[in-house]
């Protein structure tokens, strides 16, 4: 692969790509990394995708030593043709959550004279040390929405990362439901809220809809079981559906009856069934202050300072300790209900569709950081 950055350096790159082993349901991350690698091998780029195995971050002591040794490789080499600066070898990047779990493996790395570059997805909750420790150690951090490039900067004073935001695959429109239906597509987990969505849903049994938790329940099967069960407590079997992990043409169909699409997790990096959703022309209702609001926006072209209807809102949600389901569920009432609403979010929702952007960009972009860095003065 041959890539010509500013101050004509030719970039010619091996990479290879150390994603988590033990993360197997289809997390954003995972969808990103996988759709990330496949854009870049469209441009030309030879990549090498490395599942590395471990309980990342929880890795143990030999997982951490395997890590080290993949890092181990010398990563680039510089040569001068013809008056232009052409830079080869192999680079390196690394997985967030796999980075924050092993600060002392990327740390040696760097001081042998070889650091990685890591790819951000989500903070992390539970290794902030790690975390900064591995990111001030990498040869550049790419993050994937602008909330993760503010964390790096004001939580652990690392300036200079850069943001290459998700694409999107293109979609037929949504045909939607009469009932309407209400989709919530994530894994069953605690973060996710499906139990806030459950106890919302129960507060509007008096109007039509159904809906569907599509996600899976294994990555924690106590949070579903108690999903589950508040759904039957409420006497709600009949109207929403835990479906499991969709994917193929089952999450296709689900996509094609929906009308109205929930996040509202208690923190998200993007959220790219965000814009999963608009690429169908389905407004979303996400969590305000999270990454949501980003993938919210994305299709929105007003100039700066000027307002645009949004394809959907993000809602104030009481804090992450306690459920307390009125403002969500009045949320939705007024969508049910409020006929001219329902139409601004859908036309909205439609107008973003055409100004998503696409996978490839994502890889541009990220190729272009990636030159960018090796443009600069060493």
């Amino acid at each position: 692969m041959g890539y010509v950055c500013p101050g004509s350096v030719r970039l010619t790159v091996h990479l290879r790509f150390l994603v988590p082993a033990n993360i197997r349901h289809n997390s954003g991350g995972n969808v990103y990394n996988a759709r990330l690698a496949e854009g870049l091998g469209a441009l030309g780029v030879e990549v090498e995708v490395l599942a590395v195995d471990g309980s990342w971050p929880e890795a143990n002591t030999n997982d951490r030593r395997r890590l080290g040794g993949l890092l181990s490789e010398r990563q680039a080499g510089t040569e001068h043709t013809s008056g232009t600066e052409h830079t080869s070898g192999t680079v390196t990047l690394v997985d967030g959550l796999i980075a924050c779990g092993a600060p002392d493996e990327l740390e040696a790395a760097a001081a042998a004279g070889h650091p990685a570059w890591v790819l951000l997805h989500m903070p992390s909750p539970t290794h902030p040390d790690g975390e900064r420790r591995s990111l001030r150690a990498a040869a550049g951090v790419i993050c994937s929405s602008s909330s993760a490039a503010d964390h790096a900067t004001k939580r652990h004073g690392v300036r200079g990362s850069r943001v290459a935001l998700p694409g999107t695959d293109p979609a037929p429109v949504a045909a939607g439901s009469r009932p309407p239906h209400i989709v919530a597509v994530a894994a069953v987990l605690p973060n996710k809220c499906q139990l806030l969505t459950v106890e919302a849903l129960t507060k509007v049994q008096d109007l039509e809809w159904t809906a569907s938790l599509a996600g899976t329940p294994d990555a924690d099967p106590v949070y579903a079981a108690q999903v589950r069960a508040a759904i039957d407590a409420n006497g709600l079997g009949h109207r929403i559906q835990l479906t499991g992990q969709l994917m193929g043409q089952e999450l296709a169909d689900e996509w094609h009856r929906a009308d109205l699409s929930l996040l509202v997790s208690r923190a998200e990096a993007f959220g790219l069934v965000v814009t999963e959703s608009l690429a169908r022309g389905i407004p979303v209702i996400v969590r305000a202050g999270t990454g949501a609001v980003e993938a919210l926006g994305m299709g929105n072209l007003a100039p700066e300072g000027k307002e645009e209807a949004l394809p959907g809102t993000a809602v104030v949600l009481p804090g992450p300790d306690h459920i307390d389901p009125e403002v969500l569920a009045a949320v939705i009432r007024t969508w049910l209900t409020d006929a001219t609403l329902r139409a601004g979010w859908q036309s909205a929702a439609l107008a973003a569709r055409e100004h998503l952007p696409g996978w490839d960009t994502t890889a541009r972009d990220v190729l272009g950081i990636f030159a960018a860095g090796y443009a600069k003065p060493q």
